[in-house]
């Protein structure tokens, strides 16, 4: 038996939680440490609010702790959402001949011209072409030396074996080289491939990319409460989280799929074992990240010998989030049970670390203007769902954190900073993470 002062708030602190010294990974004040808490000591850990960080330090430490990934080389088809690990060079001239720019007339010199003959868009080089001549040709297909104009159909007077009209010299010829030249960087390392870089890779003759992936996302959403089909009542909530991560993780520019979140009973044993057994480079696990008898995450990542990063961030909602890292360096999000909460979180943490993991910066948020202001609080950056107008963020209500209506009929989240005034502007949070630079 131990003595009577064996579970006292002093005894708890000494047996309880406590952080490794900082190391260079953890960058000196923004310092992560190791858990080491027992794992039967859940309901003894202390308060988060006493290691919350502010909301941008935490972010910014997402992002820092981060690794981006190997580059590999991918075929075209897998490579939309996927960064440039190298730049994009063109290896010949585009066009490497000079091409028709209209369906027409090939001609040289002064009108009128004899038809001597037609090119297709397949057709090799046609032979050159004389004074006073002219070939019937079509978009892209490659002009004949000589060509002085390409006189569009609609400009051309056609009889029989003659063409005339009034054709400016140069006109309508798409020259080699005219959209790059051999050797000519065409995009830097770090850019986001998407439909149009790879049409340029295919324009360039290029049949694969070396990227940097999108990394691999895995989700396991907690809770005994939870169903995953009909209505909620007495004992039952309908999860809301499970729903949104494919979108959230697509759209963050990470691989998940809805057969990639799995639920899980509130067990420990269960999320231990899940956790160990994830391949992925980010974890996300949602309904277990608070304080509660439920809430296994902590101890279980202290079981896995985890390094906590963020434990808590000072806003609202979505306060109780954490960020841990296996030494292996899979990243592990707790996001809160809420379902308004737990979108906050992954904004907050998960895209900053997703757009790390793809080798690229956290931008700076845009400023808007709020007519009528936002109260701030007093110690918490607050989050509150608006509407971009002309006129400025338009808050739209709703904003608790088990709601997700505000969230619906939203554009973006104000980050609304902790003090005691008004904010009559405020950084605008994206509610599509794969939106570029707003725009309003």
């Amino acid at each position: 038996m131990g003595s009577a002062d064996e579970d006292s708030p002093a005894r708890v602190r000494r047996r309880g939680w406590r952080r490794a010294r900082p190391d260079r990974r953890s960058r000196g004040r923004l310092a992560a440490g190791r858990l080491v808490q027992p794992p039967d000591l859940d309901r003894q850990r202390p308060s988060l609010h006493q290691s919350s960080l502010p909301w941008d330090v935490a972010r910014e430490l997402a992002h820092a702790v981060a690794t981006p990934l190997r580059p590999r080389s991918v075929v075209l088809a897998e490579a939309d959402g996927t960064t440039l690990a190298v730049p994009l060079v063109a290896s010949a001239a585009v066009p490497p001949v000079d091409r028709s720019a209209m369906d027409g007339y090939a001609v040289r010199g002064p009108g009128p011209w004899r038809l001597v003959g037609t090119i297709r868009a397949g057709s090799g080089l046609a032979p050159e072409l004389e004074d006073g001549q002219a070939y019937k040709i079509v978009t892209g297909a490659a002009v004949p030396t000589g060509t002085t104009a390409v006189l569009p159909d609609e400009e051309a007077i056609r009889s029989e074996d003659d063409v005339a009209g009034s054709a400016i010299p140069g006109r309508h010829i798409r020259r080699a080289g005219e959209e790059c030249a051999a050797g000519e960087v065409l995009l830097p390392a770090g850019v986001v491939v998407d439909p149009s870089v790879l049409g340029l890779a295919a324009t360039l003759g290029l049949n694969r990319l070396t990227v940097l992936p999108r990394p691999r996302v895995a989700a396991f959403v907690t809770g005994d409460e939870l169903v995953h089909a009909g209505a909620s009542g007495p004992g039952r909530v309908r999860d809301a989280i499970g729903p949104m991560v494919p979108g959230l993780v697509h759209r963050a520019g990470g691989c998940s799929s809805p057969a990639e979140v799995r639920h899980l009973e509130d067990s420990r044993q269960a999320l231990v074992d899940a956790l160990a057994s994830a391949d992925a480079e980010l974890i996300l696990v949602s309904g277990s990240s608070a304080s509660g008898p439920a809430d296994h995450l902590r101890s279980a990542l202290a079981e896995l010998g985890a390094e906590l990063i963020v434990d808590g961030v000072a806003c609202r909602p979505g306060h109780p989030q954490a960020l841990a890292r296996f030494e292996d360096g899979r990243l592990v999000l707790g996001l809160p049970g809420n379902p308004l909460a737990a979108l906050t979180a992954f904004l907050t943490l998960g895209v900053a670390a997703l757009r790390r993991l793809r080798g690229l910066g956290l931008p700076p948020l845009p400023i808007c203007s709020v007519p009528g202001g936002l109260q701030s609080h007093p110690h918490s950056t607050r989050l509150v769902p608006v509407r971009v107008t002309a006129e400025g963020a338009v808050p739209v209500g709703h904003g608790g954190s088990a709601m997700l209506r505000g969230a619906a009929a939203a554009d973006a989240f104000a980050v609304v900073p902790p003090g005691p005034s008004t904010a009559v502007a405020v950084r605008l949070l994206a509610l599509d993470p794969g939106a570029g630079p707003w725009v309003g």
